[in-house]
């Protein structure tokens, strides 16, 4: 059974709230076009709050979609 590609603007969420998780910084957005730069953002935000909480490792599993 084949999978379907995720739109682009749910990658490039979660692609920026995984660098956010990571300490990344925000001049590392890879997007131009407006819309996936727009999700970009906002997954580095969450990534980044969930980091000050403490939410990495095993006590951020939860918050992964890929599960």
């Amino acid at each position: 059974m084949r999978r379907r590609k995720r739109d682009m603007s749910t990658r490039a969420y979660d692609r920026g709230y995984q660098a956010g998780l990571s300490g990344r910084s925000i001049d590392f957005c890879p997007h131009e076009v407006e819309e996936q730069r727009q999700s970009w953002l906002t997954g580095w935000r969450e990534g980044r709050c969930d980091q000050w909480d403490g939410l990495t490792g095993v006590s951020g599993v939860h918050k992964m979609r890929a599960f």
